[in-house]
């Protein structure tokens, strides 16, 4: 699929995907992250990732998403770092129920 994005925003997409993979691994052990292309209003194009899993869930979303916090002992710079790199964020997620973490960039 030809999306429109440069170069660099191809690669901040790619950051975000690594980071939502890893938590998957790290926090899951597994789970999943689809690719959809998306369109908008006055038609624009963009791409939407879903990652979720089955894991433990996150108790305090709030406090994942600061930067600095981590419960793995990391820089904590995940989930925030995420948010900043893509257009819009919504994370979903109760302790013991999971998470879905969906991003969507979309092309300038």
């Amino acid at each position: 699929m030809q999306t429109g994005f440069s170069v660099s925003e191809a690669t901040l997409i790619a950051t975000a995907i690594s980071e939502l993979a890893r938590n998957i691994v790290s926090y899951a052990n597994q789970g999943s992250v689809t690719l959809r292309p998306v369109h908008g209003v006055n038609g624009a194009v963009g791409l939407t990732i879903i990652a979720s899993d089955s894991g433990p869930g996150i108790a305090d979303i709030a406090q994942a998403l600061r930067d600095g916090y981590s419960s793995s002992g990391g820089l904590g710079l995940g989930l925030p770092g995420v948010r900043r790199l893509m257009d819009e964020f919504d994370i979903n997620s109760k302790a013991g129920g999971g998470t879905i973490v969906t991003v969507t960039k979309w092309v300038p």
